[in-house]
């Protein structure tokens, strides 16, 4: 069963957008190197980077706000009104992943080891055996930040021998508390040392960080593979894969004179645990974007009122490929394929965003793109998760429609993707950004 929409015969694909998808995930370990990544390039593509405690202008052009693991970025065009809509692709930062505690020295049987939080829901037996780094953001005594990064084996969480656990086999059980505390040396621990290495690591003087945001991630590189090479395999891709096709589809959008609204990016933080704090999406930093680009450029509350009025949001995030082993967990009438192209999320329940006015905008959007495309829906048997679509549309009150592409091994240390995908996705975005 397929349900794939063949994109016309002319449709591109170039491979170098994929290669930058592998560039960009290795570069982005954590949701502060996503962001700085994200914007360095928009920087090259002159965009400009606001303060949010300074006083905004409204001249036309490129600009963007960085708070902790999230960016606004959107572009001014030239003549745009005060009322002008605005588009908007949404996706978030953050991965599910082994997290460190506020203590995080302990040793145990001449082990040194790093106590680590689980963070979301990742898929814990992938994280068994991997040779894993260390990065982060480290908060200093003077108030400013720096970002780390640990880039070699440094961690591991070793599993138990099947000698010693005859029914692994038959059923992998781990205690989140017990079974995933990476080790990282020998002897015992020394409260500090952590942080000390981290200090020393970073170029920092002793002493100077006096909080950090740190988490382990696996160092093996995202890789092609399959026959023809058609497969990407690699971390993070919920959700950097859409970051990484919303930031090019930005730039691409802002180089393009059809613009009829402002082309938004906002990758927010935190969604895995929800999107409440101050960089989620349940949070405020896209709405003063919002009311802060509307003032900056003489406008009213009317005039905001009349922008969201007639604003349409993409939420792009990933979704489910049909998977070869295990096809009955999926809808039977619903298999998105890999390199299928993007796929539209649909549930009645409002667990995603769109209806059928939302489908009509991105199908517009795939065609305008000429690139193929899918639905994807859950097995009734089988609730499906969320997203920050319905958060965006009922915060704001924006059209907003649940996107993404179809990968396996969802939420795993190494999800698997088509090497085509990621480009339809980005042009896909690039025709929805120009309207």
């Amino acid at each position: 069963m397929t349900t794939s929409t063949a994109a016309p015969a002319s449709a591109p694909f170039d491979r170098a957008h994929t290669d930058d998808l592998l560039t960009f995930l290795a570069a982005s370990p954590t949701p502060y190197h996503a962001v700085a990544e994200a914007a360095r390039r928009l920087d090259g593509a002159g965009f400009r980077q606001l303060a949010e405690e300074a006083a905004w202008e409204g001249t036309p052009g490129g600009k963007y706000v960085l708070r902790g693991g999230a960016l606004v970025a959107w572009y001014v065009p030239e003549g745009v009104e005060a009322h002008t809509p605005f588009r908007i692709v949404g996706a978030h930062t953050d991965s599910p992943g082994l997290r460190v505690k506020p203590q995080p020295d302990f040793s145990a049987h001449g082990f040194r080891q790093v106590a680590v939080e689980l963070y979301g829901g990742p898929l814990l037996n992938s994280w068994l055996d991997r040779d894993l780094g260390l990065a982060g953001r480290l908060s200093l005594r003077d108030g400013s930040t720096k970002l780390l990064t640990v880039d070699r084996p440094l961690l591991r969480v070793p599993q138990l021998a099947v000698h010693l656990d005859r029914g692994v086999n038959d059923g992998l059980k781990l205690d989140r508390q017990r079974h995933l505390q990476p080790v990282w040396g020998l002897g015992e621990a020394h409260e500090g040392e952590l942080i000390a290495f981290a200090e020393r690591e970073a170029g920092l003087e002793e002493g100077s960080v006096t909080g950090w945001d740190l988490l382990a991630y696996p160092v093996e590189a995202p890789a092609y593979l399959g026959r023809e090479n058609e497969f990407v395999a690699g971390p993070r891709m919920d959700n950097l894969f859409s970051v990484h096709s919303g930031v090019a589809a930005l730039i691409a959008a802002s180089r393009s004179g059809e613009l009829s609204s402002i082309p938004v990016l906002a990758a927010f933080d935190h969604e895995e645990t929800g999107s409440q704090s101050d960089t989620g999406a349940d949070g405020p930093l896209l709405g003063n974007v919002v009311k802060r680009s509307v003032a900056s450029r003489g406008g009213s509350y009317e005039d905001r009122a009349r922008a969201l009025a007639s604003s349409v949001s993409l939420s792009s995030d990933t979704g489910h490929a049909v998977h070869p082993n295990y096809a009955e967990k999926h809808d039977p009438t619903h298999h998105p394929r890999i390199n299928g192209g993007p796929i539209l999320k649909v549930n009645v329940n409002n667990r995603y965003a769109t209806d059928g006015a939302g489908r009509s905008v991105f199908v517009a959007a795939a065609e305008r793109a000429g690139t193929p495309y899918q639905s994807f829906v859950s097995n009734n048997s089988m609730p499906c998760g969320t997203t920050i679509g319905p958060i965006t549309a009922a915060r704001h009150g924006i059209k907003t429609v649940d996107i993404g592409v179809a990968i396996l091994s969802m939420h795993s240390v190494r999800e698997l993707c088509g090497d085509k995908d990621p480009y339809y996705l980005a042009n896909t975005l690039v025709a929805f950004l120009e309207g």
